[in-house]
């Protein structure tokens, strides 16, 4: 990979988190440790890159997300009897994007800054 080329390590490191994300837990720290392990420089810079491809990585998620939430607020309102109310609804809807948020970004954060530490304080070679 193209060691400081922020962009591009962080878009290699969302699809490896979105191919993963089904069949690996916490995959994120997976996507952002190759992130920094390919981006190089420091710690923060292995942080920073490993943000940027959580943050890339949420989005196909947030889509998919929308729409299923949006399908089950359909069914409920066409169903005449609302399961939830709306504010209710709501709420849980704003808490489930962030928390989504924060597993995503926060996780491919620390998998980035572990990257960089690997690729410096370790023997391993990708």
């Amino acid at each position: 990979m193209d060691e400081g080329n922020t962009f591009l390590n962080a878009l290699v490191g969302a699809v490896v988190t979105a191919v993963s994300a089904s069949f690996i837990p916490f995959s994120p720290v997976l996507g952002g440790a190759l992130a920094g392990y390919f981006q190089g420089g420091t710690r923060s810079d292995g942080l920073k890159v490993g943000a940027i491809s959580g943050a890339i990585a949420l989005v196909p998620v947030v889509a998919v997300l929308f729409l299923v939430l949006s399908f089950l607020g359909f069914v409920s309102v066409g169903s005449g009897e609302g399961v939830f109310p709306f504010a209710i609804g709501g709420v849980i809807v704003v808490f489930v994007f962030v928390a989504l948020a924060v597993y995503t970004v926060g996780l491919s954060a620390l998998g980035g800054w572990i990257g960089n530490y690997v690729k410096y304080d370790t023997d391993v070679d990708l």
